[in-house]
């Protein structure tokens, strides 16, 4: 199997499906992942996937562009997802989330070490409702 695809695999279990196993499996001991928000290990980020997974159970991911070079691999990603549970303390709303993003992916080896991810929270709350991305929010 490539490694597109074992990234694309892992990231659909984990954040689709709730099942964190392939990639748990693929992630090294010492991994971090960074944000605008700062840095958080894997017991942070599993949290996170558990909350969006329960407010969003049907979430799939498609990877839009991918590159590769060496050690690094850089993804251009899409989820979608409907949401169908409590988020932000918001109730469920029916309505359809599409949020784009991009990471960066720094591996040692097979296993992911570090991850670099930029995309714009305000996305995801506009499709629900709650921020209108009008001129005046940018």
């Amino acid at each position: 199997m490539s490694r597109q695809q074992t990234i694309l695999e892992a990231w659909n279990q984990a954040w689709g499906d709730g099942d964190l196993t392939a990639f748990e499996q693929m992630l090294s001991p010492d991994y971090t992942r960074r944000s605008k928000s700062g840095a958080e290990d894997y017991v942070s980020l599993r949290k996170t996937i558990e909350t969006m997974h329960a407010a969003f159970p049907d979430l799939t991911t498609e990877i839009l562009h991918f590159v590769e070079e060496g050690e690094s691999v850089a993804i251009h990603w899409q989820t979608q997802g409907t949401h169908q549970g409590e988020f932000m303390d918001v109730p469920p709303t029916g309505r359809a989330i599409t949020v784009t993003g991009a990471s960066f992916l720094r591996f040692q080896g097979e296993c992911l070490a570090e991850e670099w991810v930029i995309w714009d929270p305000r996305e995801l709350l506009s499709a629900l409702g709650i921020w209108h991305l009008g001129p005046g929010n940018a």
